[in-house]
């Protein structure tokens, strides 16, 4: 599920203030996504929102985007989130999953419309502009039973309906956002990771800002990639490339764009089966168990959070104390396994690294290391990036000394390079010392 992050000035009413020039806007506002489609919710109670919810708030993040399919179990999740923010300040928006709703005929915008209207003057409904802020999984080949997708959707959320602020994630090319009357703005879904062998990039943003001019722009950061369905399942098998520190390079980038970037999405809270979650592995797992057990990602909220802050407010926190995040994949990429499933496409554009964040209260001296590979290296204040390639089975640890005494030894529980892997898991292990 993607976690969304907004920075706008906040009204003493929870409507949005966008009249100030986008250079004034400093105060910043995170939201945050949350899988309801497929079964990751299905068990999902109340009180299991309230805690998503508070943990999400502890991390700086303000609300949960809540991406909704066509199972007739799922308005009922929904509700409960709704019902479980009550209180808070906690924000919700709906997001439409058009690879899982049917949107053909104009009766299926109805679905759409009766969700909207039902959260529409929730007290915890995120509303941009005054208007409720509604999204999008796809959706650029629906036409709700017109002769165009444009006339489509804008019937389905702009005629006779509460005004909404509509920022779908549609696949198509920026360059005919323009044209479009039923959108006010864009989210690129496809911004979180580089969509080939290539390291991080802006050129998503830039293309898409360039095609937005005073519309939203919303794009999308995440820890990684992996899915391993079989073709008699969803058939989903393939990796994107999240190498470079990309969870940390790209919220570099969006922090070097912040003046421009409208909303940040997170990608995801709970998507198990595709691997970029970074909130606790609770719910149901859509058959994901056999990449996902073991593989707890909530390091990477704790990683987030320091970025998060820094998109808010436009500065970075201070470091209170030393800390070491050690993320990576625990079995070579060219491995073989007795898999019957195969190997996932693009499988030889990820190398086999120790990716690290260092950081530092003062400057250090850290030795990485696993079996025979080592790093050496003396590290600034502030945040260090550092790898380090594996080669043999091995078990990760991290040192940190400072005017010759150890500060950390951390030897991160289950952080094991094998070889042999008995079956392919590109999904990243991460661990994180002590806060």
């Amino acid at each position: 599920m993607p976690v969304s992050l907004f920075r706008r000035l906040f009204l003493p009413a929870p409507s949005l203030a966008f009249g100030l020039p986008r250079e004034l806007r400093n105060a910043s506002k995170a939201l945050s996504s949350y899988i309801v489609a497929g079964w990751n919710t299905f068990p999902f109670q109340e009180n299991d929102w309230k805690d998503a919810i508070a943990l999400a708030l502890s991390k700086g993040i303000d609300g949960f985007a809540l991406d909704i399919g066509r199972d007739g179990w799922q308005p009922g999740r929904v509700a409960d989130a709704y019902k479980a923010a009550i209180g808070t300040n906690f924000k919700l928006f709906l997001t439409f999953d058009m690879a899982s709703l049917p949107c053909q005929t104009a009766e299926d915008g109805k679905i759409l419309r009766q969700l909207v209207t039902a959260y529409a003057k929730h007290s915890n409904q995120l509303l941009y502009d005054g208007k409720p802020f509604v999204s999008s999984f796809g959706g650029q080949t629906c036409k709700f039973g017109t002769d165009h997708m444009d006339e489509g959707w804008s019937n389905v959320l702009k005629n006779d309906l509460t005004p909404v602020h509509f920022v779908p994630a549609f696949f198509m090319e920026p360059p005919i956002f323009p044209s479009l009357k039923s959108i006010d703005g864009a989210f690129s879904w496809d911004s979180s990771w580089p969509m080939g062998n290539y390291d991080i990039n802006s050129g998503y943003d830039d293309e898409y800002l360039r095609y937005l001019p005073g519309r939203t722009y919303m794009a999308g950061v995440s820890p990684c990639f992996f899915t391993h369905y079989a073709r008699d399942t969803f058939d989903k098998n393939f990796i994107f490339r999240s190498d470079g520190w990309l969870p940390a390079a790209r919220w570099e980038l969006i922090h070097k764009y912040r003046n421009q970037i409208d909303i940040v999405q997170i990608i995801s809270w709970n998507d198990f089966g595709e691997s970029h979650y970074i909130g606790p592995i609770v719910g149901a797992q859509p058959m994901s168990e056999a990449w996902t057990t073991g593989f707890d990602h909530q390091d990477f909220l704790d990683l987030m959070h320091y970025y998060i802050i820094g998109y808010k407010t436009g500065r970075f926190p201070e470091i209170q104390n030393d800390r070491i995040f050690l993320w990576g994949r625990l079995y070579p990429a060219q491995a073989d396994a007795p898999d019957s499933i195969g190997k996932p496409i693009n499988f030889q554009w990820t190398k086999d690294y120790v990716w690290g964040l260092i950081f530092l209260t003062d400057p250090a001296h850290l030795e990485l290391s696993c079996g025979a590979k080592s790093l050496g290296v003396e590290l600034a204040s502030g945040v260090n990036k550092v790898n380090l390639s594996l080669t043999e089975d091995c078990s990760v640890r991290a040192v940190l000394t400072r005017k010759s005494k150890v500060v950390l030894d951390f030897k991160p529980p289950g952080y094991n390079f094998a070889r042999f892997p008995k079956n392919y898991n590109f999904n990243y292990f991460i661990a994180a010392s002590p806060s």
